[in-house]
């Protein structure tokens, strides 16, 4: 079949209505890379095999991630004229029971999270069955699906379902109804801006890109998400690839271009070959190449594998890799959307910009401009991770606060632990305390503040962490990723992670904060693209909120979170200790010696102060001494 009409894509969404909600026992295993990390696969073949062997009548589907990471593997169970109800933590035993539940007409309570509404329920009204909505847990309460609004809910291998759930009606809207000119106006008007983390206008990105009077022109989806804890972009382009490659067509006609790129890093196996397969599949359907759906218009997509370097998430790098050269960073201007891939103007956009803009085209730019706040429009999503209760992927309205997010929806500090900081933007971004958290979440807030949005990484850290060890890690981390292009960066960052290493070996000096603040700032001018210039602020915002660790660190030769090796020694206290031996057989260098069921020791001659026994001891008895 190829859909050449409107009436062709009626069709297709019929087909994706009766597999999305077929008049059987239908069952889902969130399949993203999350889940196959903790076990979805041999879920997914426990429940096809018991269902085998019991003859029991069954669709089984693998879906995408819904964005409780910490509860996966989440299996959803559809039976027809009800609700579904959504399981958690699935072990492959539990799904046989399950299975074993439905052939005698059961559904287990054990391990049921709560119930997906088919339709939205009345206000106040409360779900039968006792268990809550999906969207009343704390997790979902606050958040608002755009980008995310498919992920974990359809096939990501059907067409047929994303059809069906609304998608590839904005590109017929554009593309039948509207000129590019109204295409661009209408981005602009809902206020989207690039949600890769440099935050500029993404209609404006294209009017300038349309006006160049040069062709061909080019789009470029950015795909290279490198950041640490950061899974946005992948999530996305495993769970629904569509929405990316319809986002990707119609900027192509907003602009004038003929051909994109999806640029993805090969570290990304599961993400490549959802994305490949979509791509081929939007071919057959004649959603891409000629004429598509009997507009005159052209465009085809070609998926570019990176090998993982974090610096070609900077455009200008991204395009040499494209081009075939070394991922380094060119100096700007000419910006790429006069002068980009091949010399050529080009539009490089986000995973989750491209996603976002088939829903401004369906529902408006009005619609979208109502949702956040006036400068920041739309939704941000993050990757919440760390030291924190409720870890995922969570998307949610410009202007929420960070105690919101953090406290409300990641439900605050893990194991009731006080949380002290939270890094935005990556390992690029700063590290803003505790007693700034009721900060509204926007680009300028965060600027301010000494951090940026960046791409959505999110990283929690409670009263266990030392802010100076931090620091040089995200250092080493940008040090090690430099392209070493330009003499600032990469010298710069090397410098700098020297004098946190001298800091944390309990070698430092008063002397040293200043000469890092130097580096620091020299670094963040004089660099010459965004990684350098940004790749100081883990330093520069943990001088600034936690200069008291620093001085810690090097006038008393102590770190105050116990973490740095080298200013900390372990002990053991006898009135605590069972003799339990536990820490005595994880100890990697044989420090630690005593009897069964007596207290023991630790020979500090040997100890290499790992923290290994501390992070064992079932009854607490291991000191850290700072």
């Amino acid at each position: 079949m190829k859909v050449r009409s409107r009436s062709d894509l009626e069709t297709l969404r019929a087909e994706g209505l009766s597999t999305l909600y077929p008049s059987r026992l239908k069952i889902s295993v969130g399949m993203a890379t999350c889940g196959l990390a903790t076990g979805a696969a041999a879920v997914y073949d426990a429940l096809r095999d018991e269902a085998a062997r019991r003859d029991l009548d069954l669709m089984l589907v693998a879906t995408g991630c819904l964005g409780y990471c910490q509860q996966e593997p989440l299996v959803e169970v559809r039976r027809p004229g009800r609700d579904p109800v959504l399981y958690a933590r699935v072990t492959a035993d539990r799904a046989r029971e399950l299975i074993a539940a439905l052939a005698e007409g059961e559904l287990p309570t054990e391990g049921a999270l709560a119930i997906i509404p088919e339709e939205k329920p009345p206000a106040g009204s409360k779900p039968a069955g006792g268990l809550p909505r999906l969207n009343d847990l704390p997790f979902y309460s606050r958040q608002h699906k755009i980008v995310l609004r498919h992920c974990g809910l359809i096939d990501p291998a059907s067409v047929a379902e994303y059809v069906a759930q609304g998608g590839y009606e904005a590109l017929a809207h554009a593309l039948l109804d509207l000129t590019p000119e109204q295409v661009i106006d209408e981005v602009l008007r809902a206020g989207l801006r690039g949600r890769g983390g440099a935050g500029f206008p993404t209609g404006r990105k294209w009017q300038i890109c349309q006006a160049v009077p040069i062709q061909p022109k080019y789009v470029i989806c950015n795909g290279d998400e490198g950041d640490p804890g950061a899974y946005m972009d992948r999530t996305v382009l495993e769970s629904d690839p569509h929405s990316v490659i319809e986002g990707l067509i119609i900027a192509g006609y907003a602009i004038g271009a003929h051909q994109g790129y999806i640029y993805v890093r090969d570290e990304y196996p599961l993400a490549v070959e959802r994305v490949t397969q979509a791509v081929a599949r939007a071919e057959e359907l004649g959603l891409l190449g000629e004429n598509i759906l009997g507009s005159g218009f052209d465009f085809n997509i070609t998926i570019v594998r990176g090998a993982g370097a974090f610096v070609c998430g900077e455009e200008t790098a991204l395009i040499s890799s494209i081009e075939g050269g070394l991922g380094e960073p060119r100096p700007k201007p000419p910006f790429p959307a006069v002068s980009g891939l091949w010399g050529k103007p080009t539009v490089i956009n986000n995973v989750k910009t491209l996603a976002t803009v088939p829903v401004i085209i369906t529902r408006g730019a009005d619609w979208y401009a109502s949702i956040g706040t006036e400068q920041n429009a739309g939704t941000v999503v993050f990757s919440l991770v760390g030291k924190v209760a409720n870890t995922g992927l969570v998307e949610v309205p410009l202007g929420l606060t960070l105690r919101d997010l953090i406290e409300g929806i990641g439900g605050g500090g893990l194991n009731g632990k006080a949380v002290k900081a939270v890094q935005t933007g990556g390992p690029s971004g700063g590290c803003l305390p505790a007693r700034l958290f009721d900060l509204p979440i926007s680009y300028e807030t965060l600027t301010q503040a000494g951090s940026i949005m960046g791409s959505g990484g999110m990283v929690v850290m409670d009263e266990d962490t030392c802010m100076v060890d931090v620091a040089r890690y995200f250092i080493g981390f940008t040090m090690a990723e430099s392209c070493g292009k330009c003499a600032p960066c990469r010298e710069g960052t090397q410098y700098m992670h020297q004098i946190l290493t001298r800091i944390t070996a309990g070698e430092g000096s008063v002397e040293d904060l200043e000469l890092l603040e130097e580096v620091a700032l020299w670094v963040k001018k004089a660099s010459l693209c965004g990684l350098g210039q940004t790749a100081p602020n883990p330093v520069l915002s943990t001088l600034r909120y936690f200069r008291d660790e620093y001085e810690a660190h090097v006038k008393e030769k102590r770190c105050p979170a116990g973490v740095c090796r080298a200013l900390i020694r372990l002990s053991i206290l006898s009135e605590l200790c069972n003799g339990c031996g536990l820490c005595r057989r994880e100890c990697p260098a044989g420090a630690i010696s005593g009897e069964k069921k007596q207290p023991h020791t630790i020979n500090p001659e040997l100890c290499t102060r790992c923290r290994i026994c501390y992070d064992v001891c079932p009854v607490g008895a291991v000191e850290i001494v700072r």
